[in-house]
């Protein structure tokens, strides 16, 4: 793969299409990846020749593992921590692609095969046709690394049946094909067999005709068989109670959430918490993005981003320490503190300026 260009843009047989090939990093997304893709997308809005958009990722492993967080984690040590930094100015340019995918006014299919996490979801679950198959998993797994669903994560997360959405954010379970159709991250269910006959049918007929002629029902969620326990453990106001409401659960499942959750950065979960209940109140994935900005902006300067990064990527020692340690440590006013307004440097990701 050395030399090919880590985002292949085309357009053949009416079809805009963009593949992601950094398979090596599982098509992880950088700076120029999100603008290459970006000025495709506004060429191809006027494009008599574009009649739909196809992105799928190169190699097996899958769509996209998400952001390049070890690019993010050398930004963060220098000391460039703020929206001007080259990882602010990467945010704010991903997160008006991913409000344009979101209003994108042509079909927008995409193959969410494989690995979907993080950055992948944002490139991948606001369009207009998303596929999914058995080998399907697709997550949000901030929380681990001391950060927070982005990409307008907190939007979809926040709209899902339940609390399903909570438990997925704060546990950053992954979700199979049927979980994802059933919590609003997909929308059809396609064999990894029968993709290539999906391709060649996206070339000769409508995209809607392409999908029926090989999608199936899609499979069981086991995410929804587990609302009972779900719905009643996270319905609550606090990561603290959720925790309690978990460990008196007579759900095994709910005794592994509580484990998996108590091991995610505390001030993370507290502004994911935070950040999913307001996200259900507000209108629109844009005024979703807006808020994201400003919490992942705060998040850049938080030592539990470095920290996380660094046990799950850059040492792999899975053992980061946190700081604070414990949820009871966490303060309300650190907490607000992610959500304080960027004055000059807000997002502001209104569609016209998402598209302009």
């Amino acid at each position: 793969m050395t030399g090919e260009p880590e985002v292949l843009i085309t357009v053949e047989n009416g079809l805009g299409l963009i593949t992601l090939n950094r398979p090596k990093a599982i098509n992880a997304l950088n700076h120029p990846m999100v603008l290459a893709i970006t000025d495709a997308l506004r060429v191809w809005v006027s494009d008599d020749a574009v009649r739909a958009v196809v992105v799928t990722g190169a190699g097996e492993r899958g769509l996209c593992a998400g952001g390049d967080i070890v690019a993010i984690h050398a930004d963060a040590t220098t000391g460039a921590l703020d929206a001007d930094s080259p990882t602010g100015r990467f945010w704010r340019d991903e997160y008006l692609l991913n409000a344009m995918i979101g209003r994108y006014p042509k079909p927008y299919v995409v193959v969410m095969d494989g690995i979907v996490m993080g950055g992948g979801v944002g490139l991948s679950a606001h369009g207009s046709h998303r596929i999914v198959t058995e080998r399907s998993r697709i997550g949000m797994p901030e929380v681990g690394i001391g950060f927070v669903p982005d990409v307008g994560g907190t939007f979809l997360l926040s709209r899902a049946p339940g609390e399903v959405g909570t438990h997925v954010a704060l546990t950053t379970a992954r979700m199979t094909a049927g979980d994802a159709i059933a919590v609003g991250f997909a929308d059809h269910y396609v064999p990894s067999t029968a993709l290539a006959q999906l391709l060649s049918a996206l070339r000769t007929t409508s995209v809607d005709e392409a999908i029926a002629s090989v999608a199936q029902p899609a499979p069981n969620s086991d995410l929804l068989a587990q609302r009972s326990w779900i719905d009643g453990c996270y319905s609550t106001g606090t990561v603290e109670e959720i925790v309690a409401r978990l460990r008196a659960s007579d759900a095994p499942e709910a005794t592994k959430a509580a484990e998996d959750v108590l091991t995610k950065s505390p001030v993370a979960l507290k502004v994911t918490l935070r950040s999913l209940r307001a996200a259900r109140e507000l209108p629109d994935l844009e005024a979703a993005l807006n808020q994201e900005y400003r919490v992942s902006i705060a998040a850049l300067g938080s030592p539990d981003l470095v920290e996380g990064i660094r046990a799950q990527v850059i040492d792999k020692d899975r053992n980061p320490g946190w700081s604070p340690a414990t949820l009871t440590e966490v303060t309300d006013d650190q907490v607000a503190a992610y959500f304080a307004d960027l004055g000059e440097r807000e997002l502001r990701a209104t569609e016209q300026e998402a598209q302009r």
